[in-house]
């Protein structure tokens, strides 16, 4: 009988543990509509909404308490302004020209980016497309998406659309597809393109942030930080041709070789003037949401001489609308940007020692820059010729002049930097040590 007892229970461990090892291999998959999927090694979704309501987040006007109260750093600034509470885990308010940080909340923290990855998605396409190429939807980026729930344009294998038409539909609808499509047109194939749009984040100082897709639908590889998707954000808002489809809130495909019919696309942004939360001044954004990100959210807005913009990460429900509009409010109350008074001056740099021979002063260059004033983004109270520091960074610039960057700090915080650039070229810099030739 112990035997038998011994052997049942063994069977019991064998059978729980066997169902330790088929959960580990299940990944939990939701997408921008909030429906939630299991999906297996053996390629099958299963949709959970018979199970439990997944649809888009309700309003929840209680604040969450864990992350309402979490601290604003930007308030540990002395002089600086008192920031509002707000729902996110994370946030942030920056000044797209002088890059600013205004307000910050656990600004460096990796967080799920959700669709507002397509921020990144549009801005690597604009720089490496002509808007008027023709992207043919391949089977992957159909197959790669075809999630019920998924977010799309509705768009078929084999139709065939402009750049600017499938960017279009990646910002307005967040079309997944759309995005897959891009990425396929940019760089030949996803992972190609996911490498490029890492390479760009690289490039703009992003330190906290891995694309590993081009729609932004989980992954654990795939994340991104207040800060540089402020970063991103202010890049691409420089772009002129990406401000085309950031700023549109209606576009219409016509009929194409697969579609008889016009396809409408609308704006999921609530701020924009069309919106249920319709904020003066927004000029557009980028939405997200998923199970994982919970609601993520971009939004420029341009007020006073200023366009800000403002990230936030992991918010629950609609009140996502109302503290970004807060936060917006108190960027442009609070703050002014303002020309730098204080003057670069002159700075000396070092050089090799093999160049010294060649060099007047030994090769201890001072150079000479030209008058360019920079801009600063600081407290309306700021006094600027007493408080604002100056600090000068020498950039090589090997096609060309030297380049000094100035960078600004209020309170030894940056508040905005300029470029400018040597004034002696090179001839006077030269050496007259060699005796000519005498004849």
């Amino acid at each position: 009988m112990r035997k038998k007892l011994l052997q049942f229970t063994g069977l019991l461990l064998a059978g729980c543990i066997v169902s330790n090892v088929w959960l580990g291999s299940v990944v939990s998959a939701s997408y921008d509509d909030g429906s939630d999927y299991y999906y297996d090694d053996s390629g099958s979704y299963e949709d959970w909404s018979s199970y439990e309501d997944y649809s888009q987040p309700q309003e929840t006007p209680e604040p969450s308490p864990e992350a309402y109260f979490d601290p604003v750093q930007t308030d540990e600034i002395e002089d600086w302004p008192e920031g509002p509470k707000v729902q996110a885990e994370s946030a942030i308010v920056m000044d797209t020209y002088t890059g600013a940080v205004l307000y910050g909340k656990n600004i460096d923290e990796k967080q799920y980016p959700a669709s507002i990855t397509k921020i990144m998605t549009t801005l690597v396409a604009v720089e490496n497309n002509d808007l008027e190429d023709t992207v043919t939807i391949s089977k992957n980026a159909i197959e790669g998406t075809a999630v019920e729930g998924s977010s799309n344009a509705g768009l078929s294998e084999g139709e065939k659309l402009t750049v600017e038409q499938c960017l279009m539909a990646v910002m307005l609808a967040s079309a997944n597809e759309a995005a897959y499509a891009i990425a396929e047109k940019t760089s030949g194939n996803l992972k190609k393109f996911v490498e490029l749009m890492n390479q760009r984040a690289r490039e703009l100082g992003c330190t906290n942030t891995h694309f590993n897709n081009a729609n932004g639908l989980p992954d654990e590889k795939h994340y991104t930080s207040a800060h540089d998707m402020a970063l991103i954000a202010s890049a691409a808002w420089s772009n002129p041709n990406f401000r085309k489809f950031v700023k549109c809130q209606e576009y219409t495909i016509p009929a194409t070789n697969k579609n008889p019919e016009p396809n409408y696309l609308f704006n999921h942004h609530k701020m924009m003037s069309q919106g249920e939360y319709a904020y003066s001044g927004c000029t557009g954004g980028k939405t997200g949401y998923t199970s994982q990100a919970l609601n993520t959210l971009v939004t420029y807005a341009y007020r006073k001489g200023m366009t800000l913009v403002c990230v936030d990460l992991r918010t629950n429900g609609t009140p996502i609308y109302t503290d970004t509009a807060a936060m917006l409010d108190y960027g442009f109350d609070n703050f002014h940007r303002v020309t730098a008074t204080k003057a670069t001056g002159a700075t000396t740099i070092q050089v090799l020692p093999c160049d010294r021979f060649l060099l007047n002063e030994d090769g201890n260059i001072t150079l000479q820059v030209r008058k360019k004033p920079a801009c600063v983004t600081v407290p309306k109270t700021a006094d600027i010729k007493k408080d604002l520091k100056l600090e000068l960074e020498v950039l090589p610039n090997y096609a060309g002049e030297w380049i000094l960057q100035t960078n600004y700090t209020y309170r030894d915080h940056p508040v905005g930097n300029g470029i400018v650039y040597e004034q002696k070229v090179l001839p006077d810099l030269l050496s007259a040590r060699a005796e000519p030739d005498e004849k």
